[in-house]
This record gives structure tokens, C-alpha cells and sequence, in this order.
């Protein structure tokens, strides 16, 4: 799509360095268990896994900031855990790797939100989720805006992600989009169906392609029908653009001038695609924060969301190997 230059890249890199991105919405534990399935209960036909090992990560929002840090940004979470045993997970989490805790309210009605997926002999066997989705309340609303408002001066851009656990309420987005417009700040969304019309006068709206025909009832069959779904999405949200995410099908870029691109993937084998979505917006965010284009910005996150499908598992973007991967392909193609 786009032709960088190392210099170029370096260019935005070095610029996006020296930003702060808030990443704001719901905050999520992954809990990965490992094991053998030794037999079948007695107490019902369910296998008994004898667990080995145990990991955790970043969920939700925390794995975009946690891709941001690999890109090597300064991102500030801001969002809501439970006073419970894997919020303090999560916040010793958020010291290793010197992350600030200013932007986490925690909330002692509400549990920190875990995913907990069960693995035994190499198979996905069962997992178990542990959340509210209920919205949050207005002094949590008030507690989360104050934050905005103490970090807007030096926050180059805001990525809001949404996955309908509650924390992302409409009136509170409402508050944040109208403070970044006037303190002209870049906003990137990446929404989920609940709330998917609530994000107004923003830059860059990243739903996929299930995600828009649930929210417009309509069945994209074909390029011709998604170009008219995402001027839908540009017109109703007033966003200056609009990137439709297509799995292996690659992307699709639509901008408040009337252009509109589609981008293939840049993936040589998919191996997984799980994170893809946080990788795409969290380089796309970062990109535009170093001064890239639109067009620079999608063209990255596209080359990054082909590094970690590549990849089993959650794996974050790396900056230096970014870099590597575009200008390697770059070069192959112009061979």
C-alpha cells in the first residue's frame, strides 16, 4: 500500500517514542492452564486434567498497551479491577513491566475480569470466565474522567477498547471524545456491538467485518457492499476514517474525503490470530501519534498483524523486528 523508506520509519518511530497513548477500557487477567488429562471423572463424563503449569497475562485493553510497549511508547492504562486476588496480580503485573498504576481505579463491588483457559495435552479442553458486565457507576464514570482530564496536556493519543464488560459506558466516552477534540487529540476506536454507535467525531473507528453487519444488519457479501457499509459507518459517526478489519482477507480503509483502499494480508502462513486486533489498533495508534499518514499508519498495522498471525498465542508487536519485516518485504517484492 505504502512504500517506507528506513529512514521514514525511523522517522515516525523516533516521533511516537517520545508520546504518551492512554489506553483506556476493560481490563482482563489471562489465565492459561496447562496439564495432562489423566482419566475421565467418575463424578461426570468430563476429563480430570492434572494441571502443570500456569501462566498469566495482559487481557483486554492491557494486552494494546502491552503491544504499545513493545513497539516502544509510553502508554498509560486507565480502567477499573476488582479488589481481589488477580487485581493485585494485575497491578504487580503493571510494576514489572514499569507501568504506571495512575490510570486503574479499582472498585471493590466489581471482580477483576479473568478468562481462564484450560489446555490439557495440547488441547484447548474448557475455559472460564470471571466478570460483571454491568456498567459501571457514575462516580466510577466521574473517577475514570478525572484521570482524562489530568493526562489530556500530555497524552498524544487515546485508544479506547471495547469489549461490553461495562467500563466503556456511552456517557463517559460521550466526556472523553469532546475533551480530545479540543485539546485536538488523536482517537482510535476499536468497538464491540453494545456500544458500537457511541463513538462520535473521532479519527480512526477500527470495527471487523462481523462486527459492522451485526451493528448495520446487513450481510457483506462482497468489496461492493463493505465500501458502502463503511461510508455507512463514516457517515453515522462523523469519524475521519474508518478501518475494517477482514481476517485473512486483509483490511479495509475508508476516509471522510471519499477514498477507500483495500489492503491484503501480509501474513505468508497464519498460524493464529488471536491479539491480532489489539496488535493492529495499538500500531496503528502509535503510528499516527509519530506523525504518519492514515494510509502509513494502516499500512503498518497490517504488516504487524502479519507478524504475530504468524505466531501461536498472544505475542505482542516488536518495534526493531517490525521494521526488519517491512523493509525485508519491501525489497522482496520489488526484486
Amino acid at each position: 500500500m505504502i512504500k517506507f523508506s528506513e529512514k521514514r520509519l525511523r522517522e515516525i518511530a523516533d516521533k511516537a517514542h517520545q508520546n504518551r497513548i492512554v489506553v483506556f477500557g476493560d481490563l482482563m487477567v489471562d489465565q492459561y492452564l496447562w496439564g495432562n488429562v489423566t482419566r475421565i471423572s467418575p463424578e461426570a463424563p468430563v476429563p480430570i486434567i492434572n494441571i502443570s503449569s500456569e501462566q498469566i497475562r495482559f487481557g483486554g485493553a492491557a494486552n494494546v498497551a502491552y503491544n504499545i510497549i513493545g513497539l516502544k511508547a509510553n502508554p498509560l492504562l486507565v480502567g477499573v479491577l476488582g479488589n481481589d486476588r488477580m487485581g493485585n496480580i494485575f497491578q504487580d503485573m503493571l510494576k514489572q513491566n514499569n507501568l504506571s498504576s495512575e490510570g486503574i481505579v479499582v472498585a471493590p463491588d466489581r471482580p477483576t475480569t479473568v478468562k481462564t483457559r484450560i489446555i490439557g495435552n495440547n488441547q484447548h479442553i474448557a475455559r472460564v470466565d470471571q466478570e460483571s458486565v454491568e456498567q459501571i457507576s457514575s462516580d466510577l464514570q466521574e473517577q475514570l474522567y478525572k484521570i482524562f482530564v489530568s493526562h489530556i496536556e500530555d497524552a498524544a493519543a487515546i485508544v479506547i477498547e471495547d469489549y461490553n464488560k461495562g467500563v466503556v459506558a456511552p456517557q463517559l466516552v460521550g466526556h472523553i471524545s469532546e475533551l480530545a477534540s479540543r485539546n485536538d487529540k488523536i482517537v482510535t476506536v476499536d468497538p464491540k456491538f453494545e456500544n458500537f454507535f457511541a463513538f462520535k467525531n473521532i479519527t480512526v473507528f477500527k470495527p471487523n467485518v462481523k462486527e459492522t453487519e451485526e451493528a448495520l444488519a446487513m450481510r457483506i457479501r462482497d468489496d461492493e457492499m463493505l465500501i458502502k457499509a463503511g461510508n455507512k459507518l463514516l457517515s453515522v459517526l462523523n469519524a475521519k476514517a474508518v478501518l475494517v478489519t477482514r481476517g485473512s482477507k486483509g483490511m479495509a480503509l475508508f476516509e471522510k474525503n471519499g477514498e477507500h483502499v483495500f489492503v491484503g494480508t501480509q501474513a505468508r502462513k497464519v498460524a493464529d490470530v488471536s491479539g491480532a486486533g489489539d496488535t493492529v489498533i495499538a500500531t496503528l495508534t502509535f503510528a499516527l501519534s509519530g506523525g504518519a499518514t492514515i494510509k502509513e499508519a494502516v499500512t503498518l498495522s497490517n504488516y504487524a498483524a502479519g507478524i504475530v498471525c504468524e505466531e501461536v498465542g498472544v505475542v505482542p508487536v516488536n518495534l526493531d523486528n517490525l521494521i526488519e519485516v517491512v523493509l525485508q518485504k519491501q525489497t522482496s517484492k520489488s526484486a
